[in-house]
């Protein structure tokens, strides 16, 4: 589902779910990451970074900006979601991440704003990584049953990387139990 001829940006689509309900300067970005609260409990990031990213994103079309006089302080920079940003952010959010490392901070994240679109967009992308954890897990079956005996190290780590994929699911399992509950964000 991600947005044709433009690199995958990973993360940086998440930079993209800030700005998108009303427009802000990368300051204010950073200091929403800051807060060990709703996205910062899971992405931090570095002021010097963020910037980098922004430039990314304006560079791509996802993001344009203005500049805002403070009086007697230099001009701030404000940024605005342009309609490729929203969707190329939309697609980012709908689809499940495509490595099982990525589901500590891209997955969160993901579930993070899908939570706040609607309980039944979180459910979707819930869906989706389930899927494709199921499928991890097929392959890994597969690797480790075609092992020959003798490379027990392999199977170790394959082993290893199955059972995080089972505990993932069993945590997804979580997830849909709350986003179908009744006081869950978007319900």
């Amino acid at each position: 589902m991600q947005t044709a001829a433009v690199p995958s940006l990973g993360l940086k689509y998440a930079l993209l779910g800030l700005v998108i309900d009303h427009p802000m300067h990368p300051y204010e970005m950073h200091q929403q990451l800051l807060e060990a609260k709703a996205l910062g409990l899971v992405w931090h990031l570095k002021q010097g970074h963020l910037y980098a990213m922004v430039a990314s994103l304006e560079e791509a079309g996802f993001l344009s900006s203005t500049t805002e006089s403070q009086g007697t302080r230099p001009p701030r920079k404000v940024l605005h979601l342009t309609p490729a940003g929203r969707s190329a952010f939309e697609n980012w959010v709908a689809a499940p991440v495509a490595h099982g490392r990525d589901l500590r901070q891209e997955f969160l994240a993901k579930l993070f704003f899908a939570a706040q679109q609607s309980a039944d967009s979180a459910l979707a992308l819930i869906s989706r990584q389930r899927a494709s954890c199921e499928s991890w897990i097929r392959d890994l079956r597969q690797e480790i049953h075609a092992l020959e005996a003798s490379r027990r190290y392999e199977r170790l780590v394959l082993q290893f990387r199955l059972s995080q994929m089972e505990a993932v699911l069993s945590w997804l399992d979580q997830c849909e139990q709350a986003m179908d509950a009744p006081d869950s964000p978007g319900k």
